[in-house]
């Protein structure tokens, strides 16, 4: 029996998070999940794309795009989480769950983020499986704003990262410089808009209009889920992280205030 698409694609996406799960129990950490995030999305670009009906420039670009996201954002998580302990967050999950852990876990955080990925890339399998071609005015913008929003991704983890490593008192604790200097969340808001990118280049393909459930879906959990809360929340004691708070934005990026 042949699969349709876009059967295949969410049963490729359930076996992958399933994989993942099991990984995840074996190490006795579920932020190993983090790290598969990312690729998640590769693997859907590359399995719409192998399985579309007609690959085009639009399809091609797109899926270029999340892969290029997803992979690079795989292996920044990789590399800041080797050789670390369980992120505070999914610790903190383990213990409100005590026993039942194993069982919760696969369905709250593995097959969520399994149903949540599919949502996200629903404009990327529009692109592939409702071919369409030419880029067109908003397939143009769409690629434009997807590269402003790496940028801050990439940049913002960048800065971050180079300030921990060569911080020279403990004292020193908050990045406030370079981009973080006008979002306190810069690698976030880069990532929420460029899945708005990719929602202009589904706008021409037929029912492209619904895809906009990505942005505010990512949006969503960035602004008031899993992205920026758990910070604000670990810092909403700390003197120094209230006075960044003060004067900075925390999502849209824009000049300090006085």
């Amino acid at each position: 029996m042949i699969i349709p698409g876009p059967a295949a694609i969410v049963l490729a996406v359930f076996l992958y998070m399933t994989a993942i799960y099991l990984i995840a129990q074996a190490k006795s950490d579920y932020s190993t999940v983090d790290i598969a995030w990312g690729p998640g999305f590769v693997l859907v670009g590359a399995l719409s794309l192998a399985l579309s009906p007609q690959i085009t420039a639009r399809g091609l670009i797109a899926s270029t795009l999340v892969g290029v996201w997803g992979l690079r954002l795989g292996y920044h998580i990789l590399r800041r989480n080797w050789g670390k302990p369980e992120d505070f967050r999914y610790k903190k999950m383990r213990e409100n769950w005590e026993g039942r852990a194993y069982l919760i876990s696969y369905v709250r955080i593995f097959l969520v983020q399994g149903v949540l990925m599919l949502v996200i890339s629903y404009p990327l399998i529009m692109i592939n499986f409702l071919p369409q071609e030419g880029m067109g005015l908003f397939g143009y913008l769409g690629i434009f704003i997807w590269l402003v929003g790496f940028g801050f991704e990439v940049i913002g983890d960048y800065q971050l990262s180079d300030f921990i490593k060569n911080r020279k008192s403990e004292n020193n604790r908050i990045m406030m410089e370079g981009v973080w200097n006008y979002t306190r969340h810069p690698n976030y808001f880069g990532e929420a808009l460029l899945w708005w990118g990719i929602y202009l280049l589904t706008i021409p393909v037929s029912y492209g209009w619904a895809g906009v459930v990505s942005p505010i879906a990512i949006g969503y959990l960035l602004l008031f889920v899993s992205g920026v809360p758990p910070l604000e929340e670990r810092y909403a004691n700390d003197e120094e992280y209230q006075e960044y708070a003060e004067r900075t934005n925390k999502f849209f990026p824009w000049f300090t205030k006085k």
